[in-house]
């Protein structure tokens, strides 16, 4: 049986460690045009967006890294250690970014610290994700997993939403000069002090249930690590290959609206940077809450339904939404992005339940975090770049809607060749109920279950 407090405790944690993520990534992607005009050589204004899209890009190239690091070190000591170092990696990696001379004072240093800062970021983020869901889910019952996964995505949106809030806000109110002057590094200053909250939320927490079943080893860290990926390419191979193929059709979509569309609006569509901001912020904070209700849903219907459903609804709706957002009024911008967004919560409000579940307990914050990243360093994350680089290549408007097409055939096929994992216990576990009378329901039910 679950201990409900310390879940609802758990989930919190890990939400907040979200949060953090996403705060930087609204914050970045929103002040995206400001970025390239601080930190790189006044080129061209289209040359600069490819730069600092690039620089977004390179940060997931490390993320895999950060996952066969992290990964297979919160299988061997434990998920609380491991997610409260990426937190604090994570949250100075932002705070860097606001400390760094611009491209005027400091020339080509100001490009190469603000990639470190980058890597540092990817790196830490690489074992984030992976942990937060695999915590979550060892800490719920098996009922009530993708309510309670579910609200891992609502920090993330929470997150990007309060970041792109406040670069909104900053926009609105300072001049064009003084936000490229020095109102662009408050954002990211505030990421340090929301760190801290993550950080001690964290260490208040116990270890998973699942994982206090397990017995750590002395293997040095290096050998263990290697032994940890030989099992998870050469035994789990199939899973792994799931994990890569879910995870692209949620994170192609995920960076295509959050990271993507406040410049395509702009830069493209020809849009006020102010309205383009507040489009895409008003889109998701209107689609935001439906998470946790679609996460509940899940729990009764499955979480197959649910993201099959949103990667047909890709192939079918994506160019008729690009065609709307094409026609230039605000109802209609608004319409085609609610439409991108409504697609993107059949994910994210059934991946983190999802994931964790293809791996057994001796490999899952390993596997998770590895599968993970592979995928969103391959695709998710170089999404903002492809889609300028196509439309630049292209002139065509509407090319990015290729991605999310690809985008949701690659997740239909994933989607159809996964077990069902609503209402199982996760692979190696016993089941786990709320209270006695759903654990005694559960023996009734499945009496030969693992």
């Amino acid at each position: 049986m679950v201990d409900e407090r310390q879940a609802r405790r758990a989930v919190a944690a890990a939400a907040v460690g979200n949060t953090v993520e996403w705060f930087d990534f609204g914050v970045y992607s929103y002040i995206a045009v400001v970025i390239s005009q601080v930190f790189f050589p006044p080129t061209s204004s289209t040359a600069q967006l490819l730069s600092t899209f690039a620089t977004f890009a390179v940060a997931f190239l490390v993320r895999p890294l950060g996952g066969f690091f992290f990964g297979p070190l919160g299988d061997r000591i434990g998920r609380r250690k491991v997610l409260a170092t990426t937190m604090v990696t994570m949250a100075l990696g932002t705070l860097v970014i606001g400390l760094i001379p611009s491209y005027a004072t400091i020339g080509i240093w100001a490009p190469v610290l603000l990639l470190v800062a980058r890597l540092v970021q990817g790196f830490s983020t690489g074992g984030e994700y992976g942990g937060a869901a695999t915590f979550v889910s060892e800490y719920s019952p098996d009922r009530r997993r993708g309510f309670m996964a579910s609200w891992l995505e609502f920090g993330t949106l929470t997150g990007y939403s309060l970041g792109a809030a406040l670069v909104t806000v900053l926009t609105v109110t300072m001049s064009p000069q003084d936000l490229t002057g020095w109102g662009w590094r408050i954002p990211f200053l505030v990421a340090g002090p929301l760190g801290m909250i993550g950080l001690y939320l964290r260490f208040r927490l116990e270890e998973t249930p699942a994982y206090r079943k397990t017995s750590g080893d002395e293997e040095p860290q290096a050998a263990a690590t290697w032994r940890s990926l030989r099992t998870i390419f050469g035994h789990h191979w199939r899973p792994m290959l799931k994990c890569i193929g879910l995870v692209l059709v949620f994170n192609v979509t995920n960076y295509l609206l959050t990271a993507y569309m406040p410049t395509y609006l702009s830069a493209v569509l020809g849009f006020q940077h102010t309205s383009s901001l507040a489009l895409v912020l008003v889109a998701m904070v209107l689609v935001m809450g439906l998470i946790v209700a679609l996460g509940r849903f899940s729990d009764r219907i499955g979480r197959l339904p649910i993201a099959g459903f949103g990667s047909v609804a890709l192939i079918v709706l994506s160019f008729p939404a690009f065609l709307l957002i094409g026609l230039g009024s605000v109802a209609a911008v608004l319409g085609g992005l609610l439409i991108i967004g409504l697609t993107l919560i059949c994910f994210s409000s059934t991946m983190p339940s999802t994931l964790p579940a293809l791996f057994p307990t001796e490999i899952r914050y390993g596997a998770v975090s590895v599968g993970f990243n592979i995928s969103v360093a391959l695709f998710g994350g170089t999404t903002p770049l492809v889609a300028e680089a196509l439309v630049a290549a292209t002139g065509m408007k509407v090319v990015p809607a290729f991605l999310l097409v690809a985008a949701g055939a690659v997740g239909l096929v994933a989607v159809l060749f996964t077990r069902e994992p609503a209402g199982r216990a996760l692979p190696g576990e016993r089941p786990a109920a709320a209270d006695r009378a759903e654990a005694q329901q559960r023996v009734e039910e499945e009496p030969d279950q693992e």
